[in-house]
């Protein structure tokens, strides 16, 4: 419809022009002596507008050339643009598909172009990386070293790199780097907490481990088990004496203190320093808060000397616990072997016998068998004895 429109408005012009120039008599005298030239107004009309639209053509070819070396530049620029932007959208495809051949051969290509360069040099980086091409990551990391804009990207990459590599030592220098640069995101957190695990920086474990609990970027489950290794590794280090294993639960946090397997690792080590009343408080504390067969083992453990008024304390909490727990088979194991210790027979009999009966797991019927063992080879009843040695020996097998 709008061609039929313009054909006819046209025909209507063409028209119109034919009878104006029928109707126009006018003439235009050209002398420029001797000569003298005599034209039609409508051709002179017309030789007018033929010479302008020549002239416009002409003017036009001539700045179209002049702008053609330009145009083709941009030109060439805009497809080495294409190609590099092309080449980099190969390469992270390539690099998500798993093949990080392709990926490193395409971020080859896409670095060419310089506002691609650093980019494709951490997709480079990445991909040799994976192909555990360590002296090619290097090279492509190296590469971006003196683009700031592409700093915190470039140590991010290498701090992933690096303790994916377990070279613990360049992460955490690398790790000093992103702090002085400002970078603390949960992100660069999480990578520094790994490279310090690596290093045993443990004490850094745990203040970085707090801090992802605040920003809850932790799974509660790795929490937990981040601080039991790192309380675990600083209590178990042999150059600690008594002072410093004290100043060292004095900075534990209450909430983790009352946490068994730590309170349980915590009264191990007063107690191999001969700290045992210490042991004995805090676990009792922790039972208080949270019990658990792991805390009354470790309080088994550090049982007093016989005839000590300790013991008989943890005689007396014992049964209390245990009129509130009758069928605990951990805690009338160990309130048994505490009576064998002060020499209660009748009692200590009592409390075995009932560990033995309620008890489910082979530990506890083993232990249970060796303290009446022993406590029938302290009342010279060789015969009983020597059944519960040989059940003790069964369910040693079994274990």
């Amino acid at each position: 419809m709008r061609i039929l429109l313009w054909l006819l408005t046209l025909f209507a012009s063409a028209i119109g022009l034919a009878v104006l120039a029928r109707f126009n008599p006018g003439n235009v005298v050209l002398f420029y002596p001797p000569y003298r030239v005599d034209l039609s107004l409508n051709f002179f009309l017309f030789a007018v507008i033929v010479l302008f639209i020549a002239l416009y053509v002409l003017i036009r070819a001539v700045r179209l050339t002049q702008k053609l070396p330009g145009r083709v530049i941009a030109y060439r620029r805009q497809k080495r643009e294409n190609d590099g932007n092309k080449a980099l959208r190969d390469s992270l495809k390539a690099f998500f598909e798993g093949r990080f051949g392709h990926a490193e051969k395409a971020a080859t290509r896409a670095a060419e172009l310089p506002e691609n360069a650093g980019i494709a040099a951490l997709v480079g980086a990445r991909a040799a990386h994976r192909m555990r091409q360590t002296e090619r990551r290097d090279i492509w990391l190296a590469s971006t070293d003196g683009d700031n804009g592409l700093k915190a990207a470039r140590l991010m990459t290498s701090l992933e790199l690096l303790v994916d590599d377990h070279q613990f030592k360049a992460a955490l220098e690398t790790v000093e780097e992103l702090n002085a640069n400002g970078t603390r995101h949960i992100q660069a957190l999480q990578w520094a907490l790994k490279a310090n695990q690596q290093a045993k920086n443990w004490p850094e474990v745990l203040r970085l481990v707090q801090t992802l609990d605040k920003r809850n970027a932790l799974h509660p489950a790795l929490s937990n088990r981040l601080r039991e290794m790192s309380y675990d590794a600083l209590l178990s280090d042999r150059s600690h004496d008594a002072e410093s294993i004290r100043r060292l639960w004095a900075e534990v946090p209450n909430a983790d203190r009352l946490k068994p397997f730590i309170a349980a690792r915590a009264a191990q080590a007063f107690s191999s320093r001969g700290l045992h009343d210490e042991a004995r408080t805090l676990l009792e504390r922790a039972l208080a808060a949270d019990w658990d067969d792991r805390l009354i083992r470790a309080y088994r453990e550090s049982t007093a000397e016989a005839g000590s008024p300790a013991l008989l304390a943890q005689i007396e909490r014992c049964e209390s616990w245990l009129a509130k727990r009758p069928t605990d088979a951990e805690l009338a194991l160990t309130l048994g072997m505490f009576c064998l210790r002060q020499k209660l027979w009748g009692k200590a009999q009592r409390h075995l016998e009932q560990a033995l009966s309620d008890a489910l797991e082979p530990r506890t019927v083993r232990e249970s068998h060796l303290s009446l063992a022993q406590l029938h080879d302290a009342l010279d009843q060789h015969e009983q004895a020597a059944a519960h040695y040989k059940q003790c020996a069964l369910a040693t097998a079994i274990r």
